[in-house]
């Protein structure tokens, strides 16, 4: 199992970036993913995920309303649309195959600043 995000960046309060992850070595059509983040000084916060066939997906009070996850199967990709982001949103963010971030990649970080 490879899982390698990438789409981080900095960027002002209020702005937008769209986070992706590329997954290898497994039947990604096949499996229910998650994204993950964790800020400097702070535990593990499970974001948002994703059924394997996309008819449902769940967010995190935090981030309802502002992020919208995805994925195309064809791609073995799955993505994070981040929009209207706070200083709060910094962290460094993880996929996963499962909502406790089993099987997570390196992660990108996302640094939100003015």
């Amino acid at each position: 199992v490879q899982l390698v995000e990438s789409g981080g960046g900095t960027v002002q309060p209020g702005g937008s970036l769209t986070l992706s992850c590329v997954a290898s070595g497994f039947d990604f059509n096949l499996v229910y993913m998650s994204w993950l983040r964790q800020a400097p000084g702070k535990g593990m916060e499970w974001v948002s995920s994703i059924l394997d066939d996309s008819t449902k997906m769940w967010y995190a009070d935090s981030v309802k309303g502002r992020f919208t996850i995805s994925r195309d199967n064809a791609k073995s990709t799955m993505y994070l649309q981040m929009n209207n982001l706070k200083s709060e949103d910094t962290a460094r963010y993880y996929c996963a195959t499962s909502r406790e971030g089993d099987n997570r990649g390196q992660g990108t970080q996302v640094t939100v600043s003015t």
